[in-house]
């Protein structure tokens, strides 16, 4: 059974930091890209980043370029999010996902997607 559960969320200032994991089971981590999304309240789920397989490509949403990091440590089948710079904007509940579509413009899930986790809250205030 596939399952993904993200923690790592909280409170912080703008300008702050959190890293975010993502633990996967059911499957092998090591075959799969992950993606990371969020979705702020009142907003479509919206795509942040991705990583590939083996972690040598990574691709990040505009809106986080420079100020996030995706990796992933397939022997503790864990994915990684590192959010620097945090700004108020930041603020949502964020997801992985196994297999995103990533092609270099965007990040999407793939079509049918249903293996959500709960996700993790991070709020950027002071």
């Amino acid at each position: 059974q596939v399952q993904l559960v993200e923690s790592g969320g909280g409170l912080v200032q703008p300008g702050g930091s959190l890293r975010l994991s993502c633990v996967a089971s059911g499957f092998t981590l090591s075959n799969h890209a992950m993606g990371w999304f969020r979705q702020a309240p009142g907003k479509e789920r919206e795509g942040v980043g991705c990583i590939s397989e083996s972690g040598r490509s990574t691709f990040y949403d505009g809106s986080v370029e420079g100020r996030f990091t995706i990796s992933r440590a397939n022997a503790k089948n864990t994915a990684y999010l590192q959010m620097d710079s945090l700004k108020s904007e930041d603020t949502a509940v964020y997801y992985c996902a196994r297999n995103p579509v990533c092609m270099g413009t965007s990040v999407d899930p793939r079509p049918g997607y249903n293996y959500w986790g709960q996700g993790t809250q991070v709020t950027v205030s002071s």
